[in-house]
């Protein structure tokens, strides 16, 4: 004999069980204000009992409203992007939001747009974008999206971009560098067409530039250890530079890496600073000097700044965030010459 299946309950027993209509249980889901508290507090109590749990296309159905937020992200498996969404859906729930997700596994710009339009064919209300690629806001305006926005964007190119002062903290690495009496520093960049990585670049170059010294062309790379540690080793090859700064704290293990294969010290003959402060950075041997980011800020300011859009607030802060230098044991002053 098979098991008999069991109903989960729908809002018409909630309306039965706390004798109201189940028009008076869906002004409760939805926070309505012309309710006696007596009234929301005896649907709320039958709700837990039972078990309820509101179906999100039902209730948009009625109220024209998905309460749904779509994030658009990019690389998600790595520790500044996770993070971030994290925050977001944790603050998403406690403001009675779903959070739907879908990420970039790759750069094309076809492949963009097709994932902001499953994101919209989701019924969203609003977005945020965790990824800050130049050909994702190309497709954003080419696309017309006229519902409520945040998106990552240290370039600032809309009202609507909430960052990390990626440039200052790029020249605060930098600085501490040449504060430690370094003067051939050299760059290991991030990918060319994100957004954040030619921000740290620029901030490399104005720090250089303001302090006399010679901003040598900047390393490209993919944010991966891998490639930190192949650029490390064709370094070795010319060992014309006393000092490095990555763009990630991945690529700048991948680099200490390769220094210690080549029998070079940090930071006895090479300093190194990366950035973003992951979790790994204060145990990499020797302890990564970085900027930090705080991406749980990160995500909770998005979602704050996405519901204020959506209550009508006009006065919102998307003021950038301020980074800040971690210094551990991976910089030194040169050795003399």
């Amino acid at each position: 004999m098979e098991p008999q299946k069991v109903r989960a309950p729908n809002i018409r027993d909630v309306a039965r069980l706390a004798g109201v209509s189940y028009q008076t249980v869906s002004r409760v889901l939805n926070n309505s204000e012309a309710l006696r508290p007596s009234t929301k507090e005896r649907v709320l109590e039958v709700i837990d009992q039972i078990g309820y749990r509101p179906n999100q296309a039902a209730r948009a159905l009625v109220t024209s409203r998905s309460r749904t937020i779509g994030v658009l992200t990019s690389q998600t498996a790595n520790y500044g992007p996770a993070t971030i969404f994290t925050a977001i859906e944790e603050a998403a729930r406690d403001a009675g939001y779903v959070i739907t997700t879908t990420s970039l596994a790759t750069s094309d710009y076809d492949a963009i747009r097709e994932r902001l339009e499953y994101l919209v064919n989701q019924s969203i209300e609003a977005l945020i974008v965790i990824a800050p690629q130049v050909r994702v806001f190309q497709a954003i305006t080419e696309l017309e999206m006229r519902i409520p926005m945040v998106t990552l964007d240290s370039t600032r190119r809309n009202s609507h971009s909430l960052s990390v002062d990626q440039v200052s903290g790029a020249r605060r690495a930098v600085r501490h560098l040449i504060e430690q009496g370094h003067r051939r520093i050299l760059h290991l960049a991030g990918p060319q067409d994100w957004i954040e990585a030619e921000a740290r670049m620029r901030g490399y170059v104005d720090e250089m530039v303001d302090a006399d010294l010679v901003a040598y062309p900047p390393i490209l790379g993919d944010w991966t250890a891998e490639h930190g540690h192949y650029v490390g080793r064709e370094l070795m090859r010319n060992r014309d530079f006393s000092a490095v700064f990555a763009a990630n704290d991945q690529m700048a293990l991948g680099l200490a890496h390769a220094f210690h294969e080549g029998g070079l010290s940090v930071p006895g003959d090479v300093s190194l600073v990366g950035f973003d402060d992951i979790p790994e950075a204060a145990h990499y041997w020797p302890p990564l000097t970085t900027v930090r980011q705080d991406f749980d800020e990160i995500g909770r300011r998005a979602l704050s700044l996405l519901l204020g859009q959506l209550g009508g607030v006009r006065e919102l802060d998307y003021s950038p965030i301020a980074p800040e230098l971690v210094v551990r044991a991976s910089t030194a002053p040169p050795l003399a010459p």
